[in-house]
C-alpha cells in the first residue's frame, strides 16, 4: 500500500476528499445513535429530568397510617369461610358434619391519613363499615384504638379519632388546580405492606362512575391495590389532593385505572360529620337523563348539553319552582351543567333551604326560575309499582312498527299517570330507537298523548325527516327516547 511522507495510506486520503455513499450512511446512523444517547442528558442539563419522589415520601409518609379492623360474625350452623387457597375448605363446608352456631372474626386492612395533630383521620367508609374493633398503626409502630366519628356511604368517607396529640399531619391542596397529565403520588398499605409509595399521572378529572353520583372522581394510573383504600393522593408539592377509593379491575388487582375522592369533597363531608354526625345534601325532586345529539335536535337545542328532566316529583322543590317534564336544565346556581351527571353533584353540594336560580330550555327558548332546595333524606324507600295490564292491540302505526292501545282509568290510577298509551308491540324503527313492549308513551315533543289518535297525529311524517322525543314511562321511572321519522 502506498503512503505519503507522513505514513498515511493513500486509500484514506481519497475518502477525505469525497466521502463514499456507504460511509455517509454509516456516519449518519452513528450520529443518530449518539443523539438518542445524549437526549436524556440534555434534558437533565435543562432541569427536565424525571421527578424524584424521595423527599415527598420521607416528609409525608409519617402522616399515613395503617388501619386494621375486626368484625365478629355469628355463623348459622355452617363452617366459617376458609382460605381461598385451601382445597378442603369448600369440601368440608358442603359435605362436613353440621356445625353448631358460633362466632368467628373477620379481618380487613386499609389506609388512612392524619389531618389534625390531635388525632383526627380520614379514610374510606367501606374500610371501617360494620367494624367492631379498629386499630390504627403509625409508621413509628405506635398503635391506637380508633373511634368512628362519622361515616358517609354516599361519598365513601369516614372520620376516625385516636387519643393522641402532636401527631404529624398533612397539608391540604386544591384538587381544582390539578391538571391532566400531572404527576401524583399515593402512599398506603396495599395487601398490608405498610407505607408503600406508588406514583403516576392524573388520567382524567371529574369522572363519573356508575351508582356514584355525588363524587367527581380523580382518575389516575397510580398503582392502587386492596389495602390502599383510604390512603392519600399527593401532588408534587406534597399536598393531599384526594383520598384513594377504588379501582377498575377484571382480576381484583390493579389494571391502570384508579379513582380518588377529591380532598375538598372529603373535607366538606368530614366537617359535617364532626359537627353533626351526618351529611346534609340538597335535592330538587327530579329524574334526569343525558341529552343526546338526537334529543338535542328534537328539542331545538343548539348542542347536546344540560340535564333532561323526564320526571318531576309532585309537590317537590322542582315542582313548586315550575320545572316541567321535558325541561333541559342548563344552569343551576349560576353553574353551567354540561352533562346530566354534573347536576346531582351540584345540587347535593347546595345547602338545603337555599334559594338558587335555575336556567332551563323550554320549547325553544331559555327560561330562568327560582328554586328552594330541599334535603336528601338519609334513607329513601323505593316505591314499587306494577306494569299496566295489557289489552289487545287496536292499531298499528305503519312504518314505525308500533302497536299501541289506550290505558283504562284503573291502569292510569295503578301506575299514577294522567294520560298515555301502552305499547303492545315495537318492531322496526321504534324497536331500534329503544321503545319496548309495556312502555307507556306519555308525550311527544312536550305535547301530551291522551289517545291513540293523538299519537298517530303527533307522529305523522311530513315531507322532511325529523326526530321526535317520546316521553316513556318504564317501570318505576321515565325517560325520553329519540325516534327518527323518515320523510314520505
Amino acid at each position: 500500500m502506498r503512503t505519503r511522507g507522513d505514513g498515511v495510506p493513500t486509500q484514506l486520503l481519497r475518502t477525505e476528499g469525497g466521502i463514499s455513499k456507504r460511509a455517509k450512511v454509516q456516519l449518519m446512523f452513528r450520529a443518530f445513535l449518539l443523539a438518542i444517547w445524549l437526549f436524556p442528558l440534555s434534558l437533565m442539563a435543562q432541569g427536565r429530568d424525571l421527578p424524584d419522589f424521595a423527599d415527598l415520601a420521607e416528609k409525608q409518609g409519617p402522616a399515613v397510617v395503617n388501619i386494621s379492623t375486626t368484625q365478629t360474625v355469628r355463623s348459622s350452623g355452617e363452617m366459617p369461610p376458609g382460605s381461598e387457597d385451601d382445597p378442603f375448605s369448600d369440601f368440608f363446608r358442603r359435605f362436613g358434619p353440621p356445625q353448631p352456631p358460633r362466632d368467628y372474626e373477620t379481618r380487613s386492612l386499609g389506609s388512612g391519613v392524619i389531618i389534625t395533630q390531635d388525632g383526627y383521620l380520614l379514610t374510606n367508609s367501606h374500610v371501617v363499615e360494620a367494624a367492631d374493633d379498629i386499630t390504627v398503626r403509625l409508621t413509628d409502630k405506635r398503635e391506637y384504638k380508633a373511634k368512628v366519628i362519622g361515616s358517609d356511604r354516599r361519598t365513601d368517607i369516614a372520620v376516625l379519632k385516636i387519643d393522641a396529640t402532636g401527631l404529624p399531619q398533612v397539608s391540604i391542596g386544591d384538587p381544582n388546580k390539578l391538571r391532566v397529565g400531572e404527576w401524583v403520588v399515593a402512599i398506603g398499605s396495599p395487601f398490608g405492606f405498610e407505607n408503600s409509595v406508588t406514583a403516576g399521572i392524573v388520567s382524567a378529572k371529574g369522572r363519573s362512575l356508575p351508582q356514584e353520583n355525588f363524587v367527581p372522581f380523580i382518575q389516575t394510573d397510580v398503582a392502587i391495590n386492596p389495602g390502599n383504600s383510604g390512603g392519600p393522593l399527593f401532588n408534587m408539592k406534597g399536598e393531599v389532593v384526594g383520598i384513594n377509593s377504588m379501582i377498575f379491575s377484571r382480576t381484583g388487582g390493579f389494571m391502570g385505572l384508579s379513582f380518588a375522592i377529591p380532598i375538598d369533597v372529603a373535607i366538606d363531608v368530614a366537617k359535617q360529620l364532626q359537627a353533626t354526625g351526618r351529611v346534609s345534601r340538597g335535592r330538587i325532586g327530579v329524574v334526569i337523563q343525558e341529552v343526546t345529539k338526537e334529543l338535542a335536535e328534537s328539542f331545538g337545542l343548539p348542542k347536546p348539553e344540560g340535564a333532561l328532566v323526564n320526571s318531576v316529583e309532585r309537590g317537590g322543590p322542582a315542582d313548586k319552582a315550575g320545572i316541567q317534564t321535558s325541561d333541559v336544565i342548563l344552569k343551576f346556581d349560576n353553574k353551567e351543567i354540561g352533562s346530566s351527571n354534573e347536576l346531582p353533584r351540584v345540587v347535593a353540594a347546595t345547602r338545603p333551604g337555599s334559594k338558587v336560580s335555575v336556567q332551563v330550555w323550554r320549547k325553544g327558548e331559555k327560561k330562568d326560575l327560582q328554586i328552594v332546595v330541599g334535603e336528601t333524606p338519609d334513607e329513601r324507600a323505593a316505591k314499587q309499582q306494577r306494569q299496566p295490564t295489557k289489552k289487545s292491540s287496536t292499531e298499528a302505526l305503519g312504518k314505525l312498527g308500533l302497536s299501541v292501545t289506550e290505558l283504562t282509568a284503573d291502569q292510569k290510577k295503578e301506575i299514577n299517570v294522567a294520560s298515555g298509551v301502552v305499547v303492545e308491540n315495537a318492531e322496526g324503527a321504534s324497536a331500534r330507537a329503544g321503545v319496548r313492549r309495556g312502555d307507556v308513551i306519555q308525550a311527544v315533543n312536550n305535547q301530551e298523548v291522551k289517545s291513540v289518535d293523538d299519537l298517530n297525529r303527533l307522529l305523522t311524517v311530513g315531507d322532511r325527516p325529523r326526530t321526535v322525543a317520546l316521553l316513556v314511562r318504564r317501570g318505576d321511572g321515565s325517560l325520553y327516547v329519540p325516534l327518527k321519522l323518515t320523510g314520505n
